[in-house]
């Protein structure tokens, strides 16, 4: 973290070539500073001092002992089936008890050579019973020579660092090459300026290094850790300031709509009024547009709260002011959506320039990669003379040949299915850097905001329109109950039968080229021993089967563009009864008509996937209803997660459950640039606090020094933070 020569040493100068090839391979280390910061996962406790005589069962005790007797027996197994098998029992005693030690295969032969009768050593491992005898199997060992009181005591205590560690080298061994680095941890620079470390009390980063590896007590243990979250989340905080300081010197041209304008006249024929958190964010985002540097807002809303309508008045704000803006969806089927309802919503005053247009008309072109070629030439010139004012595209969006008169918003939906650079090649095209509002249906606890999407601006809807129904969710355990999965399809045709629509969503699709790839199982395959559910199979054996005589029709990402559109249209105008898809439907499909739908293997799906899927149904004013399908036995984590999913429709609750059972460095991990995670130490969730108070001091510092020139070391920590890559993340971001 550091440019110290002595921490940017490399590893393999101080722990020899080969040692160092395994850690820059399987554990990304490759500096001296890069080791001290792989910290120990946990540490084992040898127990305290125990006599034999009141030896605990299943615990790790630590005992001090004579050899008594050591016998070395061959047997057949099924792994040496000529008697070629070895086990060493060794007897020890301590004068108020006996033990049995056992020790097998090629893990006899070093205590077979030290562990001679007579001989003093400390012992150490978990007691269990075998013929109804107490005895350890491979304890850890230290042998006492001399007087070897003090060794006793020190040993026995100690807290041995669990390092997470490969197949390839051992925790022990990243312990022993630490133990040849410490010494370089007094030359740690610290970032964290003097007087905010002093102020919360917090130990030095070279004293934090050595507590975190070598610790003589429990407290050391905290003490380190709570200094090593500090230096992470401020780095983080630090380098987010940063972007936002420098967003902040950015110029843009201010967007304010007129108030006779499109807005107005759209704002005029709404059929319903807004709700209130909807007019209050869109206050929010006009008084963004109105400044002259670019926003930079996420707004986050639960599914179906109405952000596109939020999104929609925005835009249509900018064109009041006479620039252009440009919608960019992750799929065509989305992009087509969007194109669909927005045109539904503003309707004459989308056709500028027609027959028929209001006065105020603007036009509202879709721009996607698998367009004709006339129709395409046609949307490119409208867009580069500024006769469109909104355009809705892939990210096709993106390429070279598309020009704009005058780019003045981006609205980026479903931004993590967005690369940094896509958004910043649609963010270069306007003659000054356009606003900027990304929209996200997947609720983001307030700390993963403040980590992920630190440099923009949060807004979030969380009431749903009125008119908007109750969805009850539900968990069918196919394999312990199989009638409530036939119960399932009965539920679906009742559905039909009510004149409405059901989805069915399944893992997989289950063409050849899917076949190939199920050949190659993941471990969760192997030990259900089958593929996931696909499209394919499953709407077959359902038109077959229980949904016979119902429309049943497939949706998946490998169909031609029309055909996808072709399908949708068909399902939105109510002539198929049942679509079974795959996630393609997660985002943006609005069709108030469908109920119901049915997830197969819901256990294959993230809990935030699910919610996703979920609002896809209770759109319309009657109620709609999830069945979470699964085969997972009762017991088991993922049942869990699914009752979770079932007994709540609040998405900032579920995106915490979600969190908290994924490992928390992927948050960061993927929603940066597919590096390393930076948080070794910081729990996003549990250091909320730590997180916030960070972001205030991270933004009074840059305020007052956005340099950094007094504070070198901080720089340094910062460089290492941001390698290239995520220099180009945060950049872009």
């Amino acid at each position: 973290m550091d440019s110290v020569p002595a921490l940017d040493e490399p590893l393999k100068k101080v722990l020899g070539p080969a040692t160092a090839k395994v850690m820059a391979e399987h554990l990304g280390l490759h500096t001296v500073g890069d080791l001290l910061h792989h910290y120990p996962r946990r540490y084992e406790e040898r127990g305290q001092l125990t006599h034999l005589a009141d030896l605990p069962m299943d615990e790790h005790v630590t005992v001090v002992a004579q050899v008594a007797d050591a016998r070395l027996h061959t047997f057949a197994s099924s792994r040496a089936p000529r008697g070629k098998g070895q086990r060493l029992e060794v007897t020890i005693t301590d004068g108020s008890g006996r033990l049995q030690l056992v020790f097998f295969g090629a893990g006899v032969h070093k205590p077979h050579k030290e562990l001679l009768p007579g001989t003093r050593a400390m012992f150490a491992g978990k007691v269990s019973v075998f013929n109804r005898r107490l005895q350890l199997a491979h304890p850890a060992y230290e042998l006492l020579r001399g007087d070897a009181e003090e060794t006793v005591e020190t040993w026995a205590g100690a807290l041995i660092p669990i390092y997470p560690a490969t197949a390839k080298l051992e925790s022990w061994k990243i312990g022993k090459a630490l133990q040849t680095v410490l010494p370089s941890a007094q030359e740690a620079a610290d970032p964290l300026p003097g007087p905010l470390r002093e102020g919360r009390g917090l130990v030095t980063l070279p004293e934090a290094l050595l507590k975190i590896h070598r610790p003589h007590t429990k407290a050391d243990i905290e003490e380190a850790r709570a200094r090593l979250k500090w230096d992470e989340a401020f780095v983080l905080q630090v380098a987010l300031a940063r972007r936002r300081h420098a967003d902040a010197q950015l110029p843009a041209v201010p967007r304010r709509p007129r108030p006779d304008g499109i807005l107005a006249a759209f704002d005029g024929r709404l059929p319903f009024t807004l709700t209130e958190g909807q007019r209050k964010v869109s206050e929010e985002i006009f008084a963004d547009l109105a400044t002259d540097h670019p926003m930079h807002r996420l707004l986050q809303g639960e599914v179906g709260s109405g952000k596109t309508m939020v999104a929609l008045r925005a835009m249509l704000a900018v064109v009041d002011a006479g620039g252009q803006a440009a919608m960019l969806a992750p799929t065509e089927v989305l992009a087509q959506q969007h194109h669909r309802s927005v045109i539904e919503m503003m309707g004459d005053l989308a056709q500028g320039g027609m027959l028929g247009g209001a006065d105020d008309a603007t036009k509202v072109v879709l721009l996607t990669g698998s367009m004709g070629a006339a129709a395409r030439r046609q949307a490119l010139l409208d867009l580069a003379t500024g006769e469109v004012g909104i355009v809705i595209g892939t990210h096709a969006l993106i390429e070279d040949k598309v020009q704009f008169h005058d780019l003045g918003l981006v609205v980026v939906d479903e931004q993590h299915r967005f690369g940094v650079e896509q958004r910043d090649a649609l963010r270069g095209k306007g003659k000054q850097p356009p606003h900027l509002l990304v929209m996200t249906a997947t609720p983001i606890p307030r700390t993963v905001a403040m980590t992920v999407f630190g440099d923009l601006e949060t807004s979030v809807l969380d009431q749903l329109p009125a008119g908007r129904s109750p969805i009850a969710s539900h968990v069918v355990p196919a394999a312990d109950k199989p009638h409530f999965l036939a119960r399932a399809w009965e539920r679906v045709r009742e559905e039909v039968e009510k004149g409405h629509q059901a989805y069915v969503v399944c893992p997989r699709i289950g063409d050849e080229e899917d076949g190939a790839k199920a050949k190659k199982k993941s471990p969760e395959d192997e030990a259900e021993k089958r593929p996931p559910l696909a499209v394919l199979d499953t709407a077959e054996q359902l038109a077959r089967g229980p949904l016979a005589g119902l429309r049943v029709d497939v949706l998946h990402g490998r169909m031609p563009p029309d055909d996808k559109d072709a399908v949708m249209r068909r399902f939105a105008a109510g002539e198929v009864d049942v679509l079974v898809a795959t996630t393609v439907i997660e985002v943006g499909v609005n069709v108030p008509n469908a109920t119901a739908m049915v997830i197969m293997d819901a256990d294959r799906f993230g809990v935030s996937q699910l919610h996703q899927l979920r609002g896809r149904v209770g759109r319309g004013s009657a109620p709609g209803l999830c069945l979470l399908v699964t085969e997972m036995p009762e017991a088991s984590p993922a049942r869990q997660r699914l009752n979770a999913v079932a007994s709540t429709l609040d998405g900032f609750e579920l995106s915490r459950i979600d969190l908290e059972q994924r490992r928390e460095g992927d948050v960061l991990g993927q929603a940066q640039s597919g590096t390393r995670s930076s948080l070794r130490m910081l729990a996003v969730i549990d250091d909320e606090e730590v997180i916030a108070e960070a972001r205030e001091e991270a933004a009074r510092i840059v305020a007052s020094d956005p340099d950094l020139e007094r504070l070198p070391a901080l720089r340094t920590a910062l460089d290492a933070l941001l390698d290239e890559e995520r220099e180009q993340y945060l950049e872009k971001g």
